[in-house]
């Protein structure tokens, strides 16, 4: 992300640098106001992290109610309505991620066993008595919001949290047992067109609840939930009463956060000082091309200028040189741009004629072998000009000075030198 933000302030200055030099050069001795670009931007934060981050696992234990057969009528035998309400204990784990510091979401599975009123045994059920057991386990998936980072603002230290949720999955029962524990006879009292209980109830419950969850540290939150699941009237092999069952669920636990939770940011309102800098500083450019112009335009005021004759100019070093590494005549790739200047004058002045001297620096090899070094460079000078760029052989003059004269005394390197002369 920071290369994000360096690519994204780099841009706006070239695109200010570019669209004032393009004013500048069409108009560069109007001596005008200098303008730039203001920016403007949303105040909206965008949150970001690894696919890695806010991740957590959850452990937890309670105790869950069920909410069966209410309503429920024998031919015509009014009971009444079984209330269903036994609390017995149950343990849940989850693992989820939070996508965003508003939303997240959550695999939760739930295990434990079901006791309610109303009893499975026909003989029972007429007289109104006993009650009834199963167990249970669900696995359902779940849609999660944090209310107060919605609300409240992003802050991943807030030590209080409402975690509202909603979420569908399966659910399994088994093991349906009178308060006996004696697997009852099936009667079509209970089961509509048939006359046997299933050993196993498959349904699809719809749940929804809320969390408080308390932080104790970066990695660890403690957590209160309630939830509410609604099932199908098969979920505990009856179909009387009312059409639906329900599981009413208390339950508290540990969240662990992996890697911990937070989030990194980015908002362009952020930068809006550096970018105003950077503003500013193509106002100052700008104003200083401005008086160049002006300066420019002053001296040309003034021109024609008196000639200037040149006088013993014979030997004087011309403005291209070629310089070499140590022990080396290898004419380098970055100084081949001084050969072509050189060939060019060469081709713009055909009268003329140059001495290519070369040299070696004192302070390494003997005075015989940087003499011939010497000539070695001043020869593949002239071989470059003469094979590459077409220039005359009987123009081009070589002479080797190795390292007895030193043109450069004070910097020993920079005499691996060829220089040309006039």
């Amino acid at each position: 992300m920071k290369s994000r933000k360096y690519f994204y302030l780099a841009g706006l200055f070239a695109a200010a640098l570019l669209g004032g030099g393009n004013a500048m050069a069409q108009d560069v001795f109007v001596d005008d106001a200098v303008s730039v670009t203001e920016y403007s931007c949303d105040n909206n934060t965008q949150y970001f992290s690894s696919w890695r981050d806010n991740w957590f696992i959850e452990l937890s234990a309670g105790s869950n109610q069920p909410l069966v057969e209410r309503g429920m009528a024998i031919d015509k035998f009014a009971l009444d309505a079984f209330k269903g309400k036994k609390w017995t204990a149950m343990y849940s784990v989850g693992v989820g991620r939070w996508i965003n510091p508003e939303f997240g979401l959550r695999l939760k599975g739930i295990y434990g066993a079901i006791h309610w009123d109303a009893p499975l045994n026909p003989q029972q059920a007429l007289a109104n008595e006993g009650w009834s057991k199963m167990k249970h386990a669900s696995v359902s998936f779940e849609f999660m919001w944090d209310m107060l980072n919605t609300f409240g603002g992003v802050n991943p230290k807030r030590v209080f949290s409402i975690i509202p949720y909603i979420g569908f999955g399966g659910d399994c029962s088994w093991d349906f047992k009178d308060h006996r524990g004696m697997q009852p006879v099936g009667s079509n009292v209970y089961k509509k067109g048939s006359n046997e209980l299933k050993e196993v109830e498959w349904t699809i419950p719809v749940s929804a609840g809320i969390q408080f969850r308390f932080r104790l540290c970066k990695y660890v939150d403690f957590f209160a939930e309630a939830r509410a699941a609604v099932y199908g009237d098969n979920w505990n092999n009856y179909v009387y009463g009312n059409p639906l069952d329900a599981l009413v669920t208390a339950l508290g636990g540990f969240n662990f956060n992996i890697g911990g939770r937070g989030w990194k940011t980015f908002n362009e309102c952020d930068y809006v000082n550096q970018i105003a800098a950077l503003n500013g500083q193509v106002n100052d450019l700008r104003a200083q091309l401005v008086n160049c112009g002006q300066t420019v335009a002053a001296l040309q005021a003034q021109l024609p200028c008196p000639e200037v004759v040149q006088k013993d100019c014979k030997n004087a070093p011309l403005m291209a040189t070629v310089r070499f590494l140590i022990n080396s005549s290898k004419i380098l790739p970055t100084e081949e741009v001084s050969i072509y200047t050189m060939a060019e004058w060469l081709k713009a002045n055909p009268d003329e004629k140059i001495i290519i001297a070369g040299y070696a620096d004192k302070n390494t090899g003997t005075v015989e072998y940087n003499l011939k070094l010497s000539e070695r460079r001043a020869n593949a000078v002239k071989d470059a000009l003469v094979n590459e760029y077409g220039i005359a052989a009987d123009r081009l003059e070589t002479k080797s000075f190795g390292s007895d004269v030193q043109e450069y005394p004070s910097h020993n390197d920079w005499n691996r030198i060829v220089i040309f002369k006039q």
